[in-house]
């Protein structure tokens, strides 16, 4: 069978700068900043003080009462942001084949925030008295199950769990899942919602996070002060559909996906490789795939977490593929902005990075201060800018040695 064109007909998203995809993406235009003080929980016990929390989030408007009780943070997030996806891309599922339409959604964690609780009523009174809803709200397949039930997509369901490249991995695989021949619509992207004490005492004690208590210095990738991520929550679904699939029923398109790669370093736990050999070769593999040469790339949202080796590696990882294009395309981290949403992040960027092909825009990388001379490359500082985009990539590298790179083109009809 012949390789099959897949195109974005819809897109949802909830993120630390907006409760919708094209409210998140104004944002990001505007340079906005989605960091602010930890309002979750008391953090007068620890050292962390800033996260990049969802705000003004309802989940019983969107959801109901009775259901957004049984869905942990994370589902609520990603139900909610699928309905906008189908919504946007006028999608009913009563003229189409259920059992052709899908669901990959990842999830990093899951909802770290009901173990704790459930932990403590254990404690309490007993651990045969933890809620029934307890294993089913929490596990992190349950935000794509639920999402399969609300949409009513009886083909495959699945949830990578790969760290902070589970949603490129999600979006990735859908993609090919339809290149190939097994669906003709896929919800695909990622969640997260564990803004939690235990899991920022976790990034905490290993190093992760940083302990800045300026939210304009916090998440400032590729600045030579950068000292740690920021934690982000949040969602960002895509509708993918094959193209004579979208066509026939005369859906719009904000992008085209022609290439994904995936490897692993195979190296640490969290470390990437020192050569950066893992990054490079997902992102050759996504050109490859697509049938683009480095010279067609014209942006890459990065990776970009503001990490001490994730900046200076992926900026290594881009100059071995591209070479000395490597300075001539635009290199942004949309984290600046939104901290880092784990496995919900490759979705969200993914989004953003089919938008900045859209709309001819590339975002900044803001809070820039401090040039550093091991993250050389056009990082697009402080202000985005408008350009004729045609080919981007979105980056994403994750705990585990996980990469995952996607290839996005600029909707063209022939």
């Amino acid at each position: 069978m012949s390789r099959r064109r897949v195109v974005i007909t819809g897109m949802g998203a909830i993120t630390p700068v907006g409760l919708n995809a094209m409210e998140s993406w104004q944002s990001v235009k505007n340079g906005a900043c989605g960091i602010a003080p930890i309002t979750h929980y008391d953090t007068s016990a620890q050292k962390v003080k800033l996260a990049a929390e969802v705000k003004g989030f309802k989940p019983e408007e969107s959801l109901g009462k009775m259901e957004s009780k049984r869905m942990g943070r994370f589902t609520q997030f990603a139900v909610t942001a699928a309905r906008e996806a189908l919504a946007a891309a006028k999608f009913d599922i009563e003229k189409a084949d259920p059992d052709r339409c899908g669901v990959i959604i990842s999830s990093g964690i899951g909802a770290l925030q009901i173990t704790e609780a459930e932990h403590v009523r254990a404690m309490n009174k007993g651990y045969d008295r933890v809620s029934p809803f307890y294993i089913p709200m929490t596990i992190s397949n349950m935000a794509a199950g639920q999402v399969a039930i609300d949409s009513g997509f009886q083909g495959m369901c699945s949830c990578p769990v790969t760290a902070c490249a589970g949603g490129t991995n999600a979006v990735g695989d859908a993609f090919r899942y339809i290149r190939d021949g097994y669906a003709e619509v896929m919800l695909c992207g990622g969640t997260e919602g564990c803004i939690t004490p235990l899991a920022i005492g976790g990034f905490t004690s290993m190093k992760a996070l940083t302990t800045a208590e300026d939210p304009n210095r916090a998440s400032i990738p590729f600045d030579k002060e950068r000292s740690g991520f920021v934690m982000g929550e949040g969602s960002g679904i895509l509708l993918l559909e094959e193209l004579e699939h979208a066509q026939k029923r005369g859906a719009a398109v904000y992008a085209e996906i022609t290439g994904y790669g995936a490897t692993c370093d195979a190296y640490h736990m969290t470390a990437p490789r020192p050569d950066c050999s893992g990054g490079a070769k997902a992102m050759a593999m996504a050109l490859a795939d697509g049938g683009a040469k480095p010279e067609d790339v014209e942006y890459i949202n990065a990776h970009g977490t503001s990490t001490l080796l994730n900046d200076a590696g992926e900026t290594t990882a881009v100059k071995t593929v591209f070479g000395e294009h490597a300075y001539k395309l635009a290199m942004s981290s949309t984290k600046s902005m939104t901290g880092h949403l784990l496995g919900a992040a490759g979705a969200v960027e993914a989004i953003f990075t089919a938008l900045a092909l859209y709309d001819g825009f590339i975002p900044a990388t803001i809070n820039y201060q401090v040039p550093d001379e091991k993250c050389d490359l056009d990082i697009v500082p402080n202000e985005g800018r408008s350009a004729d985009l045609r080919y981007a990539l979105s980056n994403s590298l994750g705990f585990g040695g996980h990469n995952g790179c996607l290839l996005l083109k600029k909707w063209e009809e022939q």
